[in-house]
């Protein structure tokens, strides 16, 4: 990319990304190139991370395992769902999912949790997640009824209006109340250590961040 076009980038996603400055848009830009490679900009042809290189970030930097999890990430990322994270998404992306407020990051995450995308948490979401972030050794009871119990004891802790689902509000309501619940049903937010160190040595010269 000429320096004329990356000022030009440079300055529209600094405008549409509250969280960070001028320098910091620049140099998530030229890491973001950094880990697509050397690819032609040609017409048509969107250039961008797809779900495996994504995914790899979010395993190697941030230390997120839970595949069902990282898959929700990508998609709250790829938000024109055309299979590939591009550059003004990358930007805007890391901008909530690093610095967003508590509010930006309470949408984020309940669109992460929401499986089907119909604007609830439904018992069977929060069994699929739950069971797919606890399930790391085997037991002698029967595991599906420990998380069973588990989806009944978050209801009742965080099902304000009891519906048997939690709507947007519920969860608002609870984490609000308790903050630790924000990431109830699973990691999709970075640990403050992962952030710092990403931040450290992003910022500092992105062309070190080269052993992913």
């Amino acid at each position: 990319m000429n320096r004329k076009k990356l000022q030009k980038l440079t300055d529209t996603l600094t405008k549409n990304c509250k969280h960070f400055n001028k320098f910091e848009v620049k140099c998530l830009i030229n890491l973001f190139y950094n880990l697509v490679g050397d690819v032609t900009e040609r017409q048509g042809v969107v250039i961008g991370l797809d779900r495996n290189a994504f995914r790899n970030i979010l395993h190697v930097t941030f230390g997120m395992t839970d595949d069902m999890i990282m898959d929700r990430v990508f998609r709250g990322f790829d938000k024109d769902n055309d299979g590939c994270v591009n550059v003004s998404e990358w930007i805007v992306g890391l901008s909530l999912f690093l610095r967003g407020t508590l509010e930006e990051k309470m949408k984020y995450c309940f669109e992460v949790f929401d499986l089907n995308g119909d604007g609830f948490i439904s018992k069977e979401e929060m069994f699929h997640m739950l069971k797919n972030s606890l399930l790391k050794q085997p037991s002698e009871e029967d595991p599906d009824e420990g998380i069973k119990d588990l989806v009944e004891i978050t209801l009742k802790k965080m099902d304000h209006d009891h519906d048997g689902k939690l709507s947007f509000s519920d969860y608002e309501q609870a984490v609000r109340e308790e903050t630790l619940l924000l990431e109830a049903f699973g990691p999709c937010l970075p640990d403050p250590k992962s952030q710092m160190e990403f931040e450290a040595r992003v910022f500092k010269d992105p062309n070190e961040f080269n052993d992913m």
